[in-house]
């Protein structure tokens, strides 16, 4: 239940404080009040969209407070067009806000009216009568697994036409890469022996050089060391020279065991040059920079091939899996669809008799269910509401048939049949009496009134049979300051209630006449 409302600084409100009580309360006001602003507002902190220019001119932001049974929500919109959501001083998101306001009010609206005319309102209806939460929640989930198996079979039947289109192509270029057995490493090592064998006579003399200056038999690196004996005069350095003279005859070992290994091989040349031109051709032709990389082509294109010849399989498996995901939201539709026409002979009645309480004496209402061509995220009922107000009139669309008075009451009667099941707190109308008057509005009160035996009701009326069966009665009005003009609302006492009730009766000029029926009005309530 909305306990209190805090509103500061927004359009024509610079601060108001008022408190709801339970049962049944009206809202009433000159038109231009701004009995909207209010409305306005509290819609902004259970989530509406917002807009900077509703902040009071001159202000930095606004703030809207709204006190429930349990929590307080707090909305704050800031003049750059930023706005920041608390529950209980806790930040929460926009949509986390809307979800929870969702389970704690509603405010219908006058345009909300033309609801009644669309089929995906009339389901709502329907399943919130049929108590569906729990058939709805398992239809989506299955919904969900269809749709994804559905989805994943396509994309394999795309992946696999395409995939065949380019088979051949595929194929070739797996069989070039495969062909030319690639190794890694292997051009690196081509490039070095390629060096070594168009070389080969170079290096040759190169090594016998050293080999001959490092250990010949005359005047070599080795013969000259061998020589140099001064480990009396400085022994460390002696060490040193044995160590070199060990070291230079290893290299010397090494040089002449190179040497003999190297041989003139201009065939094996002939084939590593091939074999270079042959690999950097496939490089450039796949645009790789190494041969690794040609590596991984090659094993994605293998990976490719064998899943050409698996395409089949697996799409044998995702249609057995549609299949079967199929079956089980049959089911779940089936079950939907049986909850909802047992139901709704129920609410045709419901709706009927309501009507007729309202003064539509000969009202006739029936919903058709018609199935739909393919699964919906809803079910596979399409609803339609038919109506007929008079005598010998064929039931019809009701946007066909019903006038602006007709669709108010019956949405009134729609609000109270849904009311129970959906367990919502709190319901604002805002002006549900349209188009309605005299003993209709004092029949459409006291529905409202019976209503609010479970629930709080808050009324916004301008019709002061409703204004009079409210079980509190709050005046909005405007106020002039030395600077601007305000909207304000207080809660009316019983003298208030006759003085207000009988100028809507009558207008500015109160006559004794409108106080006195005013106060039979209030005498009416029980």
């Amino acid at each position: 239940m909305l306990k209190h409302l805090h509103i500061q600084n927004y359009a024509l409100i610079s601060r108001l404080d008022i408190d709801f009580g339970p049962g049944f309360s009206v809202l009433t006001g000159e038109t231009g009040a701004g009995k909207s602003i209010i409305l306005g507002a509290l819609a902004l902190v259970l989530g509406a969209r917002a807009d900077s220019k509703a902040i009071t001119d001159g202000e930095d932001k606004c703030i809207i407070e709204a006190e429930f049974d349990d929590m307080i929500i707090r909305r704050e919109l800031y003049i750059n067009g930023k706005s920041r959501s608390f529950v209980d001083d806790s930040v929460v998101t926009l949509q986390e806000l809307k979800v929870l306001a969702n389970k704690l009010i509603d405010i219908h609206s006058q345009h909300a009216n033309l609801l009644i005319e669309n089929a995906d309102f009339q389901l709502e209806v329907v399943d919130a009568v049929a108590l569906n939460e729990t058939l709805r929640d398992t239809y989506s989930a299955d919904y969900e697994a269809y749709t994804a198996a559905v989805e994943a079979l396509h994309k394999l039947q795309a992946l696999a036409k395409k995939s065949q289109q380019d088979a051949d192509y595929i194929q070739y270029r797996y069989k070039q890469l495969d062909e030319a057995g690639l190794q890694e490493g292997e051009l690196e090592e081509l490039e070095q022996e390629q060096y070594r064998l168009s070389h080969a006579e170079e290096i040759r003399m190169a090594l016998m050089t050293a080999v001959e200056a490092l250990n010949g038999e005359q005047g070599s690196a080795m013969e000259a060391l061998r020589a140099c004996r001064i480990e009396d005069a400085a022994p460390e350095l002696q060490q040193r020279i044995d160590s070199a003279r060990i070291e230079i005859g290893d290299i010397a070992e090494e040089a002449e065991h190179i040497l003999n290994r190297i041989e003139m091989d201009p065939q094996r040349l002939e084939w590593v040059e091939e074999r270079i031109a042959q690999l950097e051709n496939l490089k450039r032709k796949f645009s790789a920079e190494t041969i690794d990389q040609l590596i991984t082509m090659r094993d994605e294109l293998a990976e490719q091939v064998n899943r050409l010849d698996s395409f089949d399989f697996d799409i044998e498996q995702a249609q057995k899996e549609v299949s079967a995901k199929k079956a089980t939201l049959t089911r779940s539709a089936e079950a939907l669809t049986k909850s909802r026409k047992a139901v709704i002979p129920q609410i045709c009645e419901r709706l009927t008799d309501g009507l007729k309480r309202l003064g539509v004496a000969h009202a006739k209402v029936e919903i058709l269910v018609r199935a739909t061509e393919d699964f919906t995220p809803s079910g596979c009922d399409e609803m339609q509401l038919m109506f007929a107000a008079n005598l010998n009139q064929s039931l019809r669309a009701v946007s066909e048939v019903a006038s602006g008075g007709e669709i108010s009451r019956l949405m009134l009667c729609v609000k109270a049949l849904i009311a129970s099941t959906k367990g919502l707190p709190t319901i604002i109308f805002d002006e549900i009496d349209t188009g309605v008057s005299g003993d209709i509005a004092t029949q459409m009160a006291s529905i409202m009134r019976e209503m609010a035996k479970s629930r709080q009701i808050i009324a916004i009326t301008h019709l002061p049979q409703i204004a009079a069966l409210g079980q509190q009665q709050y005046k909005v009005y405007k106020a002039d300051t030395a600077t601007r003009t305000e909207t304000h609302i207080r809660l009316l006492n019983n003298e208030e209630r006759v003085t207000e009730i009988a100028s809507m009766l009558s207008g500015k000029q109160t006559t004794e006449a409108a106080l006195l029926t005013a106060k039979q009005l209030l005498g009416y309530k029980s």
